[in-house]
């Protein structure tokens, strides 16, 4: 049987060991691991004149298919997505599934940490 000190230090433990492991997406998410990642996606996504696919500079928060320069497929302008962490991370799991039909040659990204830090990484990409 434990005492009140021994019991209490157990208590005090297991609460800052939850909060730890509670801590939003955002709080773990990593800026630059996520710049690092999104160089794949930057083979399309880049701010050349005739890219294959959108900039990405500035989307956080922004509408889809709102690039005025780019020309979207239809399922993209359907699409009336705001691009915020919900969004960006069904986005960057399964774009297919999100948007059906749209034209993004990519299967998604598997790994949660990968999400999490590209999304981490589109917020600061002004």
């Amino acid at each position: 049987m434990q005492n009140g000190k021994t019991g209490m230090t157990v208590l005090v433990l297991a609460v800052a060991a939850s909060s730890l492991v509670g801590g939003t997406r955002a709080e773990a998410a990593d800026a630059a691991r996520g710049k690092l990642v999104f160089q794949t996606c930057a083979a399309c996504h880049n701010d050349k004149p005739g890219a294959i696919g959108p900039s990405l500079r500035g989307v956080y928060g922004r509408q889809s298919a709102a690039d005025p320069d780019f020309r979207y497929s239809n399922a993209m302008m359907r699409a009336k997505l705001t691009w915020d962490e919900p969004d960006l991370r069904d986005y960057l799991k399964d774009p297919q599934a999100k948007v059906k039909g749209n034209r993004m040659p990519f299967g998604g990204l598997s790994d949660p940490k990968d999400i999490d830090d590209v999304v981490a990484y589109l917020k600061e990409y002004r």
